[in-house]
């Protein structure tokens, strides 16, 4: 008997499964693929992190003892480590600061002496002394000319001695200026409170000029109004025409103690 060929259609269906079968393969093969890909290890990346966990777990303790939380009743075997205390200057007494800058006075004292000893030998030149203070008094006729407040030559080398003492200190310095009791009515100078503050202001300047710390500076006027002499006589006139240079003991120009005021000041006999 004749076997009966398989119709074209019937081969056609029996041979689909072809088609699953291989999405299954490509399924597969993608699966491994990608946990292949998971599973390598990256080597920069695990040298990176076993660094860090050495690192830390390798750290150098940080702190003495763990913090307690509450009261804990101190246990034998404890190991206490003591922190030294910090090493501090040790502050300095006021009385041994009055006392340096007692000394630090008498030393700028003892150098205006030395500086002007010829002529405070001759009594052109005054200098009087304290726990608290030193006074400088400058005749007028050793810094400026008649009526005037503009410096002549001389003057610089007189204030150049005094700025020599002065520099690399912090004292204040208050410079006052005094005339006699003659009017004076100038354009420049209406009365003899401009001219004698004008004369302070200016051994102020030539101070800052040759060195002097500006803020360690003061320059007031007393006109007519602080004589140490009679103003009915020749003599007692020039010796009220001055320039008085009041050096602290302290440092600031406040308050405004630290400098004497006109009646702690010393009075000549004649105008008593």
């Amino acid at each position: 008997m004749r076997r009966r060929r398989r119709s074209q259609d019937n081969l056609h269906n029996n041979e689909r499964w072809l088609i699953s079968y291989a999405d299954f393969i490509t399924l597969l093969f993608a699966f491994f693929v990608v946990m292949y890909s998971v599973s390598s290890v990256n080597e920069g990346k695990y040298k990176v992190l076993s660094e860090t966990l050495t690192g830390v777990f390798n750290a150098p303790q940080r702190s003495f003892q763990p913090i307690e939380i509450g009261d804990r009743p101190p246990v034998a075997g404890d190991a206490l480590k003591v922190i030294p205390p910090a090493v501090t200057e040790r502050p300095v007494s006021p009385e041994a600061d009055t006392d340096a800058r007692t000394e630090a006075l008498n030393t700028m004292a003892d150098q205006l002496a030395s500086a002007f000893g010829d002529l405070i030998d001759r009594g052109v030149i005054t200098l009087e002394t304290s726990d608290r203070w030193l006074a400088l008094q400058l005749p007028d006729s050793l810094l400026f000319g008649s009526g005037d407040a503009e410096p002549h030559y001389d003057a610089f080398d007189v204030t150049e001695k005094v700025a020599e003492v002065l520099k690399g200190r912090d004292n204040a310095v208050k410079v006052e200026g005094f005339t006699d009791n003659r009017p004076i009515r100038t354009e420049r100078y209406p009365s003899n409170w401009e001219l004698s503050a004008a004369r302070a202001a200016a051994v102020v300047r030539m101070l800052t000029m040759q060195g002097v710390e500006p803020e360690r500076l003061a320059a007031v006027g007393y006109g007519s109004h602080q004589p140490v002499a009679r103003n009915d006589t020749a003599e007692g006139r020039r010796r009220n025409r001055r320039v008085v240079l009041m050096i602290s003991r302290e440092s600031g120009l406040q308050p405004a103690q630290v400098f004497p005021g006109p009646a702690d000041k010393p009075v000549d006999s004649e105008i008593q």
